[in-house]
């Protein structure tokens, strides 16, 4: 995606580019690791474009429509994000039941320890709310549209990342020192639910949407 005609429309500036893999002048520089963790031969990279040349029927949808293009995806792709993320909160939460079911501390189980039930149904509740909030959104837009559901996209781009770390962190402190290596997947759920508060765009910016959404609402 890049920006073909800064004298358009703001929103018509941009365009997608279909480049093939192999053309002359894309160079690979180097696999980008995410907390650590490699994901090459995908992923992340650094890619340079050395003088690279496709054919104008390569444009996707047509000129300077790239930023269409992306705001079409990028709505139904936060909520697939927070499905993803509250996925990995359950799955965080069953590991933690388990682990706490199978350890002893002090004499006792520490399924049996208040904090540890406490912590438990404080996963439960996050989860759920952020699962509600979602769905709502998905809701909203079958029933009016991506553009239509803006706050609440942005709302659960904001709320759901944050839940699912927090519950992801209970489980970690449960699991002690096991949590945090490759043993178990928590330490790379981890990384995944902090990385979200940065794809499609930081918390702050949301923030400041979701805020401004709202006081046009009731000013």
């Amino acid at each position: 995606m890049g920006k073909t005609d800064p004298s358009a429309e703001r929103h018509k500036q941009q365009s997608m580019i279909l480049v093939p893999f192999n053309s002359p002048g894309v160079e690979v520089i180097r696999h980008l690791p995410v907390f650590g963790y490699d994901h090459a031969p995908n992923g992340h990279a650094e890619v340079h474009y050395k003088n690279v040349r496709v054919p104008i029927s390569n444009i996707l949808l047509g000129e300077g429509r790239g930023f269409e293009i992306a705001q079409g995806r990028l709505g139904p792709g936060r909520i697939h994000h927070c499905m993803r993320a509250i996925g990995a909160a359950e799955r965080a939460l069953e590991l933690m039941i388990k682990r706490a079911n199978s350890r002893e501390a002090f004499s006792s189980k520490l399924i049996d320890m208040e904090t540890i039930r406490e912590q438990i149904a404080e996963s439960r509740i996050d989860i759920e709310q952020a699962r509600l909030l979602t769905l709502h959104a998905a809701n909203k837009i079958d029933r009016e549209g991506a553009k239509a559901a803006r706050k609440e996209i942005a709302m659960i781009k904001v709320a759901v990342p944050r839940v699912s770390i927090r519950v992801i962190d209970r489980a970690i402190e449960v699991f002690g020192g096991a949590g945090v290596t490759n043993d178990f997947p928590l330490a790379a759920h981890y990384a995944n639910a902090r990385t979200l508060r940065i794809v499609d765009g930081p918390d702050k910016v949301y923030l400041r949407d979701i805020a401004r959404m709202e006081i046009r609402e009731q000013i």
